[in-house]
């Protein structure tokens, strides 16, 4: 974390060892993962404008940074226009975010006015533009902005960051087609197939979708982890209406707001906590992996990795961007441990693995799905047992706690406080009044309890006429979605087609139609993770999948793709993925196309859509019910506003590439130079020797950072960089024959990273009765903090022992204390630590020896050769901190005079 000092961050060196006590080599950023929640976060307030929004990006990058400092690479990808199979996903996604906008507006808008129409108390309703996040896809200006931003930041970083300083950076922008995560994962493949890669560079990704674990897997790099943040559920929010927590705008009741602290201090202000992250480290989970899938006695030679290949290709099952999961597979009954006990079973009679570099041997998968075909029904069964059982317990459960919970709660300055909450205890005022509102409401209660059956006259006296029908909600039962399918009972696949598809289940034409396009789906998912993308055209044409029993006779079925398909241009993927609400994000004859009832392909965007919920429990884990787009009406129907483009629009819409930039101290930063100064128009290779290995081509670029030339602010409140050294060229991975195989496997000279789980026989081996220690961390050899003996005699000469408690030193100070401002006074008769320990500070007369990875660096005679960071410590650091004078409070350079009032809003 950065330390603040007088109101200014101070930057943290990054060129230091890392404190997680590990050194990676590239760092890769999924940059969506980051751009949504600095624009639209769930637990703090919105950025205001634009601008705040790309200064938020720059903290959060600068944060992971921060945590993980690479040596040789930062690569950022940012998604591209996606494959059709994924622009599914997409428009569904958009279209709900859409409509679930309108309708949480206008109940917000209805429960408002209820509120104020019963008197009650709303704070002014803001007049503010919700933002669209909608526009977080390729082709809108916001991405072109960010890709402006981001090419300024890294400049900015390139100029005065120490640990900057010899990354090369790559920027793959919302230009380049291709999803973010695939893009680096491409990336890494192909330097994988250069002779000069280094097999045991450490890779480290940032992203938080789960399959980025299945992609780490498939590169099958030993050094690969994943850094993500810390998931933490039922986060409080505050309410839309009343900004006050503790309720939801359904529940809000319009109160007026209690004050928070004495003197209201802290009366906009929500509980925000530091956003913390997690690695995922993927070499441990290959240990799992491994005393999983481990297999005696087969009929061929057992490869792990080949094992760890059919693994990720039967996770697909279960559900992915691009396919339903199987109605017999759901991730929370443990399908994935089913699925690899019914391989384990079947995998002796295969003859061999399911997968090889991402080709699929449809006759060994064809005899695993009919294993679990065998079981569906059991399964359909057991789902049943367990739903009912489930909302048994939980009816029992809301009948205890209705009958356990106290009778009368008092309210109003009586009612019970949460023990750590801010407002401090307000005096009593008016008691007697109080205490007469409290006996009456008992009063109320207790005769509207005496007889259930009973009911009351306006008067509040009994009345005769008959009992109180009880209502609805104060049932113990909730309702439950209609379901039809009744997949427990006989019949259950007839009732799916008809229901579902709409055909009948005796349609044997119809079923292997839908079987075929899942298979040709699981073909391409497959390819689409060890080679890349098979087919920009191909997709999934439908919202259901079929059973497991229906994969008869699949070993025959084609798995090859057209070749030489082509990806679609950013703003006729917008109008495949986007309703008609977010149209303000084309050009106006595009969009007209949307809402013109005469428009051709006006039916590609209902206004309202069915959602089906499929056997759950609530909307967003339900099936949107769209239409698919036709391409080919698509692409008639833009064929006539296609002239309406303007320039901007037009540069916009073209595909583009990724861009490689580096700074002056990097050994490849003349060599580009020189290309510019004798303007060079050829592709030329980067030579491997001058990049820590990487290969690839280079082209000169139109726009590009240059040495000595002022690099414009695109965000008003940052100051232009007026001294720059860091330069960018145009890049592009290696290339490859189309039919060429990138091979799944270790490659040679990688060295397996040291186990960390606990070794099966370790009871059985002689370890002298030492018990196993877990491995905290990275480091193995980490040393536990300890006080050595002089600190020992120390405190056993100084401390008074009269306190009666156990243990040798009882009285000791809490560690940090002395000269701490928030010390806590020392209790009577304790004795301040003689003044042999004053010349420390107060952490390190608690700190045992320092630790090897903080230790500086000496290098001696006959030495062994030092790391590449240590080797970076120890050159001149040309970064003095007096670069870091004049920076404002997020580490930025400001501008002289003060533009805060240029903000573009949203």
């Amino acid at each position: 974390q950065a330390k603040e000092c007088n109101g200014v961050k101070v930057p943290i060196d990054t060129s230091k060892p890392n404190p997680n006590e590990v050194e990676f080599d590239n760092l890769y950023l999924d940059m969506n993962g980051i751009i949504h929640p600095c624009t639209h976060p769930e637990d703090k307030p919105a950025p205001k404008n634009e601008d705040e929004m790309m200064v938020a990006i720059f903290e959060y990058i600068d944060r992971i940074f921060n945590i993980v400092r690479p040596r040789r690479l930062l690569y950022m990808a940012i998604d591209g226009v996606a494959p059709r199979a994924k622009m599914n996903q997409q428009r569904s996604r958009r279209f709900r975010a859409s409509k679930e906008g309108m309708e949480a507006a206008e109940e917000k808008q209805k429960i408002r006015q209820e509120i104020l129409a019963k008197g009650g108390f709303l704070p002014p309703e803001e007049v503010k533009e919700r933002f669209d996040s909608n526009c977080i896809t390729p082709g809108t200006e916001f991405m072109d902005n960010l890709a402006k931003c981001l090419r300024y930041y890294i400049a900015d970083r390139l100029n005065s960051d120490p640990g900057w300083k010899n990354l090369t950076v790559i920027l793959s922008d919302a230009s380049a087609p291709g999803e973010g995560e695939h893009k680096i994962m491409d990336y890494i493949r192909r330097q994988r197939a250069q002779p000069n890669h280094d097999p045991n560079t450490h890779h480290c990704l940032c992203g938080a979708d789960a399959d980025l674990i299945m992609l780490g897997l498939a590169t099958h790099e030993p050094n690969f982890t994943i850094i993500r943040e810390e998931f933490k559920p039922n986060k409080p929010k505050p309410c839309a209406l009343c900004n006050q927590m503790g309720h939801e705008v359904k529940d809000c009741q319009g109160l007026p707001r209690e004050k928070q602290g004495k003197h209201d201090q802290f009366a906009d202000t929500l509980p925000v906590s530091e956003q913390e992250f997690i690695f995922i480290r993927l070499c441990v989970l290959r240990e799992y992996l491994e005393r999983e899938l481990t297999m005696a006695s087969l009929p061929f030679t057992f490869d792990f990795e080949r094992s760890v290949d059919d693994w990720v290709f039967m996770c697909f099952f279960v559900g992915n961007d691009f396919l339903p999961h199987l109605p017999s597979l759901e991730i929370r009954e443990g399908a994935i441990d089913r699925l690899v006990n019914i391989y384990k079973n079947v995998v002796h009679k295969t003859g061999g693995y399911l997968t090889e570099s991402g080709f699929v041997n449809l006759q060994r998968v064809q005899m695993i799905m009919l294993a679990v075909g065998e079981v569906e029904d059991s399964i359909f069964k057991k789902r049943k047992d367990d739903d009912d059982n489930f909302k048994r317990r939980q009816k029992e459960k809301r009948k205890r706690l209705k009958r356990d919970q106290p009778s009368f709660i008092p309210g109003g300055q009586f009612s019970p406080q949460a023990l750590g909450n801010r407002s401090s205890p307000q005096a009593i005022t008016n008691p007697r009044q109080a205490a007469f509102e409290m006996r009456m409401h008992d009063r109320q209660n207790s005769t509207t309890s005496s007889s259930p059956n009973t009911s009351l006259t306006p008067d509040g006296s009994p009345s005769l006429g008959g009992g109180i029908k009880r209502k609805s909600e104060d049932s113990d039962s909730e309702p439950e979605p209609e379901d039809n399918i009744r997949l427990w009972e006989t019949g259950w696949k007839q009732r799916y087609y008809k229901n579902k598809f709409d055909v009948d289940a005796s349609d044997e034409k119809f079923r292997r139609k839908v079987v075929q396009s899942y298979v040709e789906g699981l073909c391409w998912v497959l390819r689409y993770y060890y080679q890349g993308c098979a087919s920009w055209n191909w997709y999934y044409p439908f919202h259901y999948a079929p059973f497991a029993s229906d994969f008869e006779g699949i070993a025959d079925m084609p798995s090859d793709f057209e070749k030489g398909s082509k990806p679609f241009k950013p703003l006729e993927q917008l109008m495949g993925v986007f309703p008609a609400a977010s149209g303000n994000f084309l050009p106006p004859t595009w969009r007209k196309l949307m809402t013109d009832p005469e428009s051709s392909i006006i039916d590609f965007y209902p206004e309202d859509f069915a959602i089906d919920l499929n056997g759950k429990k609530y909307a967003w884990q339900g099936v949107a019910l769209l239409p698919f787009v036709d391409e080919r009406r698509l692409r008639a129907a833009l064929e006539e506003v296609y002239p309406d483009l303007t320039p901007e629009e037009s540069r916009r819409n073209s595909l583009g590439g990724d861009v490689l930039f580096v700074g002056k101290h990097h050994p490849l930063c003349d060599f580009i130079v020189e290309q510019y100064k004798t303007k060079n128009t050829e592709v030329l290779d980067i030579p491997p020797e001058l990049c820590h290995g990487i290969q690839g081509k280079l082209t000169l670029n139109d726009n590009a950072v240059l040495p000595d030339q002022v690099v414009e602010s695109p965000v008003p409140m940052l100051r232009d960089l007026t001294q720059n050294s860091a330069v960018s060229i145009s890049f592009k991975d290696p290339q490859f024959a189309e039919d060429f195989v990138f091979k799944a496997t270790v490659l040679p000279g990688a060295k397996k990273p040291a186990p960390v789980l606990k070794p099966g026989d370790w009871e059985k081996t002689n370890h002298d009765g030492r018990p196993w220690r877990p491995q905290l961390g990275f480091n193995r050899d980490r040393k536990p903090v300890h006080l050595d003996q002089s600190a020992f005699r120390t405190l056993g000469h100084t401390m008074p022992r009269d306190r009666g408690m156990p243990g040798m030193y009882p009285n000791a100070v809490p560690l940090g204390a002395y000269g701490s401002p928030y010390a806590r006074p020392l209790m009577g008769g304790q004795q301040q630590i003689p003044k042999l320990l004053s010349n420390l500070r107060p952490q390190e007369s608690w700190r045992g020896p320092t630790p090897l990875f903080q230790q500086t660096p000496q290098r001696t005679a006959g030495a062994a050769p030092l790391l590449a960071w240590n080797r970076m410590l120890q050159s001149p650091n040309q970064f003095q901190p007096a670069q870091y004078q004049g920076l404002g409070p997020m580490g930025y350079p400001q501008r002289p005079e003060d533009r805060m009032d240029r903000g573009r809003q949203v």
